[in-house]
């Protein structure tokens, strides 16, 4: 069940240094067991650093929020949309101790419904993530593809999955 004081927001830049806490520790929680620590700590310096999560506060083009209950950031989540019009989710976490209770699923439609236009909506998705790929399966996306994250051969196998959103 959602906690009753659960709040979605937009990111600001005094939640970063939170935001970035909570990607090292889901990371870890997720990834380690098929990377290893050492590379996910790596991953997350270079993807997750407060330079770059600053760098995507106030994009006009997407959203950048966070879940929080009391002053604990417990989740995030960002989006934004494609040349085609689909929107594209590119990061979805809650802490580990909150998942399991619909604030992945919260975060997850708040940021599908900052596009309202859109027909499909996308994600890509380590292909070794079981339970991501289960909780994107419940909430109707499909698989389309296997592919390397962002086409580069130095990154994790995903698997890129869509949903249809708008039908005229």
């Amino acid at each position: 069940m959602i906690p009753a004081d659960l709040v979605v927001r937009d990111a600001e830049a005094a939640d970063v240094p939170a935001v970035r806490a909570l990607l090292v520790e889901t990371w870890h929680a997720t990834y380690d067991g098929i990377y290893g620590w050492q590379r996910v700590a790596e991953i997350t310096n270079a993807w997750h650093s407060l330079e770059n999560l600053h760098s995507q506060l106030g994009r006009e083009e997407g959203v950048f929020l966070v879940g929080q209950i009391g002053e604990e950031v417990i989740a995030t989540a960002s989006a934004r949309p494609e040349r085609d019009g689909a929107a594209l989710l590119t990061r979805l976490y809650v802490l580990p101790a909150w998942q399991g209770v619909g604030i992945g699923r919260t975060l997850l439609q708040v940021a599908l419904a900052c596009f309202p236009k859109a027909p499909v909506a996308r994600l890509e998705v380590e292909s070794q993530n079981e339970p991501a790929i289960a909780f994107y399966e419940r909430m109707g996306f499909f698989l389309q593809r296997q592919a390397r994250f962002d086409g580069r051969d130095d990154t994790p196998n995903t698997l890129l999955m869509a949903k249809r959103l708008f039908v005229e």
